[in-house]
């Protein structure tokens, strides 16, 4: 059975406790001086109200009884502490106490706050770290089949929508419980018949609040699923600026945002419409059980006189203190059901496994010693349709590979096998002749340096880019690999050399610029495996030249999988695989595929006709 949010939210608290425990004594603390601080207002307003003598005659008769009540007890130690031989000293006495209540009462409720606030922001930052982990430790299939945007808008606001609830939650959840017990208990003990009346509130709030939350909660899922491609949509839009302004669609996109932006104002308006509907309905009918109590109270005091003038005011300033507590915790179960949609959506992420995982007893994979080899190698993308088919081949130690075929021939997919972004449907891939699944997977791709042509930088200097994944390099290394990358020259003539910050996804840099600095970064890495996917397809004829030179520095000495959109780079492979809708349809060296007819001499010859 699936466990709930909320239990889980719980297991994430608990690990916090000794704040927990410190937060639960001071609400304790405020709550006992909240009600003294009610008390003793009750006990001024009744000094001010009636004679002094009468109090003294009244504290006398208390003090002459035999069986006392707890609402005599009560009153009697009050009165130890605050009614003087005056009426001036008594006054004098409770407004002291006023002030040291007060102040006692606030120095805890501080102290509850901030501790509860330290777990509150402990908690998310603990969710979105163990978040931010996972999505490391999923596979690209799931980043296939899921919009990055919606997976940003669950990690930051989906996290910051439950910090909101929780800080609501954890400010009111802690203390709110503890005053209503000890006001009702309070109630009880002044007048059980006044408090019974009372008690018809708690039971039919709760019916009002329960049927209300669930319907809020299920709003809160759609809306924040809905904010969620909001945002999705927004960082498409922003990363295809140039494709939108290009084709001028400015106007179909602005109405396309309009259009999800209404239906998140709806659907945020309906949820609203409940949550502030509560708490009205609770005060209302909190305050027609209080009229009813001031006519119930106002009877027993004037026309039956079994309760005092001054027990009946001490129960409607108690009974009043007792409506924010019930307000309150109405307000914390409808933001709990907001943030609780939220959190089903984290741990919706967090539960799902990786197709990508270790297997037991996996061992480490330090170098290729002889050969990588594919053994009836078939896969496909999750449906009928196989992407590869019956794949078989081996490349030694040092060799370079290079696969070539039209575009959907399955290339890309076939060296994203190698380092296990995805498992192969049926079949092997072998590195010195054992199964690369038996290997840790970080080892595995450890051994392999991968430059595609869409590459990617950070938004940090160059010196940070080419050193990624590498720790504790030092600077002559890293011009070292810039030098045989070709990229020296140009880094130096930047504003801060290696130290500029080149901008996000290298945006200050041209793309053959990028790629050598990507070069430069697998340089460092000294992988004894190298994949090449169509690293130069994109560039002009002087960049080419410059990042091919670099490649072949590069390529000195390692296994290399080149796949080659311009055979004109594929002429030095030790062997080439033409591919067709995934199966190897030819298999050779330049010389001999280009002397047959096949599909290699028919791209040969259209590329090299002129």
């Amino acid at each position: 059975m699936k466990e709930s949010s909320l239990k889980r939210l719980f297991r994430f608290v608990l690990a916090h406790w000794p704040f927990l425990i410190l937060s639960t004594l001071a609400a304790f603390i405020f709550v006992i001086f909240n009600s003294a601080s009610i008390w003793i207002t009750a006990t001024m307003i009744n000094n001010i109200l009636i004679d002094f003598n009468e109090m003294l005659f009244e504290n006398q008769r208390l003090s002459s009884l035999s069986e006392l009540t707890m609402n005599d007890r009560l009153k009697l130690f009050s009165n130890s502490l605050l009614l003087k031989d005056t009426a001036i000293s008594t006054v004098s006495a409770v407004c002291v106490a006023l002030i040291v209540v007060f102040t006692a009462k606030n120095i805890s409720l501080y102290i509850k706050n901030i501790t509860l606030s330290i777990v509150q922001y402990r908690l998310i930052r603990d969710l979105r770290n163990k978040l931010y982990s996972h999505f490391h430790y999923l596979s690209l299939s799931y980043f296939n089949k899921n919009k990055s945007g919606e997976l940003t808008a669950v990690l930051v606001n989906d996290i910051d929508n439950m910090r909101n609830s929780l800080s609501i939650m954890f400010q009111k959840l802690f203390v709110e419980p503890i005053n209503i017990i000890i006001l009702m208990s309070l109630l009880f003990i002044v007048s059980t018949k006044l408090a019974l009346i009372a008690l018809l509130i708690i039971p039919v709030s709760g019916i009002i609040i329960f049927g209300i939350s669930h319907s809020i909660r299920r709003r809160s899922t759609r809306s924040q699923a809905q904010l969620a491609g909001m945002t999705s949509m927004i960082a498409e839009t922003i990363g295809s600026m140039r494709i939108v302004k290009a084709f001028a669609t400015k106007g179909f996109e602005i109405n396309r945002f309009a259009k999800e932006t209404q239906k998140y104002y709806k659907l945020m308006l309906r949820r609203d419409r409940l949550r502030f509907v509560s708490s009205p309905v609770s005060e209302t009918f909190g305050a027609t059980i209080a009229a009813l109590l001031l006519w119930v109270g106002a009877r027993d005091v004037l026309v039956i006189e079994s309760i005092s003038s001054e027990d009946f005011l001490r129960f409607i300033l108690l009974l009043f203190s007792l409506f924010q507590p019930l307000k309150n915790l109405t307000n914390v179960v409808n933001e709990l059901q907001n943030g609780l949609a939220s959190a089903d959506r984290v741990f919706a992420i967090m539960d799902t496994k990786s197709d990508i995982q270790d297997i037991d007893n996996a061992v480490e994979v330090n170098d290729l010693k002889n050969t990588l080899s594919f053994d009836n190698v078939s896969f496909s993308y999750g449906d009928d349709n196989k992407v590869l088919n019956n794949i078989n081949f081996q490349i030694n130690k040092g060799e370079i590979l290079a696969l070539v075929g039209p575009s959907g021939a399955g290339k890309s997919t076939l060296v994203d096998l190698i380092p296990r972004f995805y498992d192969t449907l049926s079949g092997s891939i072998k590195i010195d002749g054992k199964d690369i699944k038996e290997f840790k997977i970080n080892s595995l791709r450890y051994l392999m340096g991968i430059v595609t042509q869409e590459t990617f930088l950070f938004d940090d200097s160059v010196k940070a880019n080419i050193a990624y994944g590498v720790e504790n390099i030092s600077d002559d290394k890293i011009k070292d690999a810039a030098i045989a990358a070709n990229a020296h020259e140009f880094i130096k003539k930047l504003p801060d050399g290696y130290n500029t910050i080149i901008g996000e996804r290298g945006v200050s840099l041209s793309g053959g610029q990028k790629q050598r600095i990507a070069i430069a970064r697998a340089i460092v890495k000294n992988p004894p495996i190298l994949i090449l996917d169509e690293a130069t397809s994109s560039l002009d004829s002087e960049s080419e030249e410059h990042v091919q030179s670099a490649i072949e520095n590069l390529m000195s000495e390692r296994t290399v999988f080149v796949i080659a959109h311009r055979l004109s780079t594929v002429h030095n492979a030790n062997k080439i695989l033409v591919l067709e809708n995934g199966q190897i349809v030819q298999e050779g060296k330049h010389d001999e595929l280009v002397n047959i007819e096949g599909l290699y001499k028919q791209l040969h010859k259209m590329q090299f006709r002129t």
